[in-house]
């Protein structure tokens, strides 16, 4: 027979088939309640509502609050406010409770209750009707039990033992607040009848007979109501139906039905079966009529701002989420201070707003007038680009009009080891290009335009002139030029993946361009093409793009390059003609192909082209299919009009 720690006795066997010792029969307590004087002085305790026990009667609070929240109720509660003023009496139901320190015999239950307010220490009473004098040695057919010390080892939900219990109180509260049920207290604006709270929050049950509240659920199922917190506006229901933690349970939340104003806060608290909701504040309760307000000293009937009727605080008070309160002097200081500064910030800024009116005013007329200085000077500016891409010749007074650093030739030639075949890169329409490595070990693309091209100096003038004015991501850079005697050089920055067309029309190759990267690739040339046509400051026709004019960088960013047929279309327009048609036929526009009429149109053309090629991996020039596909652009319209278009893409994995 051992007693252990917290005072229960056991009686245990020892089995020696499991090798332990097994209980067979234990003392109280059963439970914590089951302790004496479990939650301490006017503390009342319920087994039932399981972690949270313990809580002060209405109208008392803890006497240590920080013991108590670290769940130590030794010390109990005390009074918010003395006895023996404005007393009314709590009645509980079923309430276990210690031993009364007097029994007198009343005739009624007035004249137990006379007897506790006629007393100052009488903390309760309990009327009891009906005592069978016989077998309790009592004359009296009625008893009032009377308590005069402090209550101790109260228990609430004692079941027939217990007694109805009137505890003496002084409770502070407002014409719209709930009474107490038993021992829990329903803060405003929380309901559990049309009579009282606010008809918003009327979810609540109250059980007169037990004194247990519950939370109204879906179907009116009912939920227990372990602890509400005003301060906190939250309060905890347990019950055996609500045994998950995870919010996604559906079937739990359609059990609560939950809407505004209440809501989740913590779907397990302290417990596995219990939930912890809260309410949002009150806002102005609404009304009719001045009559509504009445429960609401310092308000008036007035329209809102969403233009409903509320009962909304007069001037110098201030809707706290229960009631209006009066603002403090320091409250009303700022509320002064406040109405001051958006007059002043009104008037500032309608002085600011005429000021930006004038300033606005004299800047257009100053900003109208250099618009169109600078405009005389860019068409000044075109005009000489043009001139110099028109000219024959190439004098020292273009060098100086180039914005790239100018070469000498002695320096291409050690660079390039005298254009040796080893440091040849490839062959284009005017010439060979070579790689050359300066100093710093500075690596460059050396264009050297062919003596034999009679188009060499004006395709040599047009790549030096225009590149010069372009800056952009997807677009290869000048370098610099070089021009002596016959000998003409351009300059730019070196592409060690060489062009698009080295890999799309390779077998093996191709393989290195997933579709991710080809997208990319795809996406580039775009950029670079909307930079040529709309966002350079000279609108620039390429009239040549393909895939050999496509260059990759080190992390295969194309690059449009070869802008020796380019062209500048003035002003807004998007159009030009020529007697020349020159370029790579399989990327002409029909148009520019049969008329000579090139525009930006020409150049989206030539990119859609490219597109196909990027897309099928092969050449739309020297393409054959079938009788009826004589070039690629033909035999993806075909397969596009015959829902087949899957079929153009390169099967290159």
């Amino acid at each position: 027979m051992v007693m252990n720690f917290n005072g229960k006795i056991q009686f245990l066997v020892w089995v020696e088939q499991i090798n332990q010792w097994n209980s067979i029969w234990s003392s109280e307590p059963r439970d914590r309640c089951s302790v004496f004087n479990a939650c301490g002085n006017f503390g009342s305790c319920n087994s039932n509502n399981w972690p949270l026990v313990c809580k002060c009667l209405p109208g008392f609070k803890p006497q240590f609050a920080e013991q108590w929240e670290t769940g130590n109720f030794s010390g109990g509660c005390e009074r918010e406010s003395t006895i023996c003023s404005k007393d009314t009496f709590l009645r509980l139901k079923m309430m276990n409770v210690g031993k009364p320190d007097t029994r007198i015999n009343v005739d009624n239950e007035t004249g137990c209750r006379n007897e506790c307010l006629n007393n100052c220490q009488c903390q309760a009473f309990s009327y009891v009707a009906g005592v069978n004098s016989a077998r309790r040695d009592y004359t009296a057919t009625s008893l009032c039990w009377i308590w005069l010390r402090d209550l101790n080892n109260l228990e609430e939900e004692y079941g027939h033992c217990g007694h109805d219990l009137s505890v003496r109180v002084a409770l502070e509260s407002t014409v719209r607040d709930c009474k107490p049920c038993g021992t829990t207290v329903i803060p405003y604006p929380l309901s559990t009848g049309l009579d009282c709270g606010d008809p918003m929050y009327f979810r609540f049950n109250c059980n007169t007979s037990t004194g247990l509240v519950r939370f109204v659920g879906q179907n009116k199922t009912l939920f227990r109501v372990i602890s509400i917190s005003p301060s906190t506006r939250r309060f905890v229901i347990r019950e055996k139906d609500v045994d998950n933690c995870d919010p996604r349970n559906t079937s739990k939340s359609q059990q609560l039905n939950l809407s505004l104003p209440f809501k989740v806060i913590n779907w397990c608290n302290a417990n596995l079966d219990a939930v912890e909701l809260g309410w949002e504040p009150l806002t102005e309760p609404s009304c009719t009529t001045s009559a509504d307000c009445r429960d609401w000293p310092h308000s008036t009937c007035t329209p809102a701002r969403d233009g409903k009727k509320k009962c909304l605080c007069n001037s110098n008070f201030q809707w706290n989420g229960l009631n209006c309160t009066r603002e403090s002097k320091e409250q009303s200081r700022r509320k002064m201070s406040l109405s001051l500064i958006l007059i002043v910030v009104a008037v500032l800024t309608i002085v600011i707003f005429l000021a930006c009116i004038v300033f606005v005013y004299i800047w257009r007329r100053k900003t109208t007038k250099r618009r169109d200085k600078i405009n005389r000077a860019q068409l000044d500016s075109e005009r000489r680009v043009q001139e110099l891409m028109d000219t024959t010749e190439f004098t020292e007074e273009d060098e100086r009009d180039i914005d790239v650093p100018f070469f000498d030739l002695q320096s291409i030639l050690d660079a390039t080891d005298n254009f040796s075949n080893a440091n040849k890169l490839g062959q284009g329409g005017y010439g060979p290009v070579y790689k050359g490595k300066f100093l710093g070990d500075q690596e460059l693309a050396v264009k050297r335009l062919s003596r034999a091209s009679r188009q060499g100096l004006q395709e040599f003038k047009n790549e030096v002139v225009l590149i010069a004015k372009l800056q952009h991501r997807n677009l290869v850079r000048l370098k610099g030029f070089c021009i002596k005697g016959e000998e003409k050089n351009l300059l730019y920055e070196y592409m060690p993946n060489q062009s698009l067309d080295f890999y799309i029309f390779d077998h093996t190759k191709s393989m290195v361009l997933n579709w991710e990267m080809r997208f990319n690739i795809i996406l580039g040339i775009a950029r670079g093409l909307l930079y040529l046509h709309q966002d350079s400051r000279l609108r620039i026709i390429h009239r040549d793009l393909k895939t050999s004019n496509i260059l990759l960088d080190e992390e295969m960013n194309p690059k449009i390059s070869d802008f020796g047929l380019a062209r500048i279309v003035g002003g807004k327009e998007t159009e030009s003609s020529t007697n020349t048609v020159v370029g790579t036929y399989g990327y002409m526009s029909p148009e520019y192909a049969l008329d000579g009429t090139f525009s930006v149109k020409s150049d989206v053309y030539g990119f859609g082209v490219v597109l196909l090629e990027i897309i099928s991996g092969k050449k739309n020039t020297g393409f054959y299919q079938s009788q009826q596909t004589f070039s690629l652009i033909s035999y993806a319209w075909k397969l596009w009009t015959e829902n087949k278009a899957l079929e153009l893409m390169d099967n290159f994995g």
